[in-house]
């Protein structure tokens, strides 16, 4: 396939999204405007400068910016604006299920309403089902370098709204932080049915990623490529069938890998790891899930069939029903040309 043909297949799968952060999906123009109505400072002034500003250098430059965009959310609207905005480009891209990491206690600690910020958000969650044919769930994040009394408003918040898109509890935050205050909240989650992924294995080597396995016992890793790092490791996730949520661009701008080619995430499915296809903060790193599939594509000779099967599996990864899995399975299947 040359480069306009890849995209066009890429962009006519239905595609599902298991690692994108809800405040990292603020594109710059919302930004802006959210910016302006909260009487939020801004290091720039117009699109052109934010566009510039999030060309970050660092880890901890990639914090400020998320950060900014975090104290720009005051209002139930204003999560109502980006969750409609995030659904809008889902779409566009035929992203037709999304789950998405938002981390409430940030916003709780900024003096939020928590239950107004469900409302807010199950509204818009409707209507990108309803208008847009979009599915979107909520996975409510712990911060590991947070104190665990954030910890303890994240599950509260988690379980009470269940009923609105939570769909999981989730783990974010600095590596080398250790997880040992957070093992009790995943075994309550758990317990009360919701779902469970943390981010591990990015910052960080394998040891980090074997901690939280041990502790929090996730389903699912967000990132995840360290393990390439360990061959005991990485034989033990492929035998217990553990998805690892994978965000190239990601890992490349943030320093954990040098370029594409050199990126893991091949090693990793020649290794027969389970591997999903994600964007992580889409707007901050240039990068949609269409040129996620593209770039892999194009870095490692993917056939059409491996692009299928990679864009499948990432819906039977995802924290669905079975009876809903096997209905979104139907229509990927359903959804395929002869030539796929």
């Amino acid at each position: 396939m040359d480069a306009s043909d890849l995209r066009a297949f890429v962009q006519a799968l239905p595609k599902a999204e298991l690692h994108v952060h809800l405040e990292g999906s603020m594109r710059p123009g919302l930004l802006l405007d959210l910016a302006r109505r909260r009487g939020v400072e801004l290091p720039a002034g117009d699109e052109a400068g934010l566009r510039r500003w999030f060309r970050f250098e660092d880890f901890a430059h990639f914090i400020e910016i998320y950060l900014a965009c975090s104290r720009c959310l005051r209002e139930p609207e204003d999560f109502q604006k980006l969750l409609d905005d995030f659904a809008a480009s889902q779409a566009s891209q035929n992203v037709v299920y999304s789950e998405v990491h938002f981390t409430i206690s940030t916003h709780l600690a900024n003096g939020v309403d928590g239950e107004e910020v469900a409302q807010a958000l199950g509204e818009a969650i409707d209507r990108a089902r309803d208008q847009l044919g979009v599915e979107i769930r909520l996975i409510p994040d712990i911060v590991r370098n947070i104190a665990p009394a954030a910890a303890d408003l994240t599950l509260e918040w988690a379980l009470a709204h269940r009923d609105r898109g939570v769909v999981a509890l989730g783990l974010a935050g600095m590596e080398g932080v250790t997880v040992a205050p957070f093992g009790e909240h995943f075994e309550t989650a758990r317990r009360e049915g919701l779902r469970t992924t943390a981010h591990a294995g990015e910052q960080l080597g394998p040891e980090a990623m074997r901690e939280v396995l041990e502790i929090c016992r996730p389903e699912r890793l967000g990132h995840g490529i360290a393990a390439v790092r360990d061959e005991t490791l990485l034989q033990d996730l492929v035998e217990r069938r553990i998805p690892l949520e994978v965000c190239p661009t990601s890992n490349i701008r943030l320093g954990y890998a040098e370029s594409l080619e050199d990126h893991p995430f091949d090693r990793l499915r020649q290794a027969g790891a389970t591997l999903t296809v994600n964007s992580d903060d889409p707007p901050l790193f240039n990068t949609t899930l269409v040129d996620e599939y593209c770039n892999l594509a194009s870095a490692f000779g993917y056939s059409r069939s491996q692009l299928v099967a990679l864009a499948r599996g990432a819906f039977e990864q995802a924290f669905l029903s079975d009876e809903d899995r096997a209905a979104c399975l139907a229509r990927f299947d359903r959804s395929l040309t002869p030539s796929a």
